[in-house]
């Protein structure tokens, strides 16, 4: 999951109406509260080591080197990104982020260098989570993962296909792990201006629900969703 400052802006709007008030079931959460107790736990998990992790990476690295890292993972994972267009049937997307993914994997050194953009080549943000959704299987239920936040059900098994697809499916375990982990660090880096904005919430955990939800059913439309029955057709 590009992800959290967006998640949390298109929350604001919805949730604000519930915040005076106490948290209501939804329909969407059958699971909410084991998914509460996770999510408590991974609040804990990032005041004590996610965050302070964060920000001592933007204190002690240069922000040209974290760009270019950030730039170099957008860039390790696109191949994603472009098996998932081809997967959904989007064509000429697809051929468009090949270009892209080619282009900045050479005159951008591997992707350090985010030449496609200055070359006008839009970056697309595709997942086999989408994929699912864009072939009819519904959502699921809303979970949330220890360590990794937000889910639904298809989006969890999204995960597992994008994790094999991606260019380190085949390498070593601790590879892998290693560039999950500073995929995660680049994340929350994003979103160490947006933590004021969350604690202000009167009910946090139901903020970041409906982000995420609202988020994701926006991905699935291109940004263009069916206002109708909007818990039912995506």
């Amino acid at each position: 999951m590009r992800f959290w400052p967006r998640l949390l802006l298109l929350g604001t709007v919805a949730v604000l109406g519930a915040c005076a008030h106490s948290p209501t079931y939804d329909p969407l959460d059958p699971l909410e509260p084991v998914n509460r107790v996770t999510y408590s736990f991974n609040e804990a998990a990032d005041v004590l080591l996610v965050e302070p992790v964060a920000r001592g990476y933007v204190k002690v690295v240069p922000q040209v080197v974290r760009t270019g890292v950030s730039n170099f993972l957008s860039n390790l994972f696109y191949p994603t990104v472009i098996l998932n267009d081809v997967l959904q049937g989007k064509f000429r997307q697809a051929g468009s982020d090949l270009g892209r993914f080619f282009t900045n994997s050479t005159a951008g050194v591997l992707g350090f260098a985010d030449v496609a953009t200055m070359a006008g080549m839009p970056k697309h943000d595709e997942d086999f989570g989408q994929t699912l959704g864009h072939w009819g299987v519904g959502h699921g239920w809303y979970v949330v993962i220890p360590f990794l936040g937000p889910s639904t059900n298809r989006d969890l098994i999204g995960r597992v296909g994008d994790a094999y697809s991606s260019v380190l499916g085949n390498t070593d375990v601790e590879v892998a792990l290693a560039a999950g982990a500073l995929q995660v660090l680049e994340r929350r880096v994003e979103l160490l201006g947006a933590g004021a904005v969350l604690k202000q919430q009167f009910d946090r955990y139901a903020f970041v629900r409906t982000a995420y939800l609202e988020h994701r059913r926006n991905e699935l439309y291109d940004g263009d969703p069916p206002s109708e029955n909007p818990d039912l057709d995506w």
